[in-house]
């Protein structure tokens, strides 16, 4: 699957994961039906991860024509997506602070 195919609130996800690639894992938080508001988006577009963005990344971790390696676990509505350092999940993950949530406010 290519980069060109991924719902536009897939394709915010990834980049997230793409913002700092050196030493460090990346891992993005997001909620499946968050919803972000133009004042949270500042100057950018505002972000929407639904069930078919959730569907594009699942695909896209799956099949991407890239060198990259990703992990993804979801647990209710709440996702995690890993870019994963050598191909492999670490031993220690909780140790690894998430650096990008996408999640609706608890109110």
């Amino acid at each position: 699957m290519e980069w060109s195919e991924l719902t536009e609130g897939a394709k915010a996800v990834l980049e997230q994961t793409r913002n700092i690639k050196n030493d460090k894992i990346q891992i993005v938080e997001f909620e499946v039906g968050f919803e972000q508001t133009a004042e949270e988006a500042g100057e950018g577009e505002p972000v929407s991860i639904q069930e078919e963005d959730y569907t594009s990344l699942k695909k896209f971790t799956e099949e991407n024509e890239y060198d990259e390696k990703y992990h993804m676990a979801r647990n209710k509505n709440v996702v995690k997506i890993i870019l994963l350092d050598k191909g492999k999940i670490p031993d220690n993950l909780s140790e690894f602070p998430v650096f990008r949530e996408y999640k609706n406010k608890e109110e």
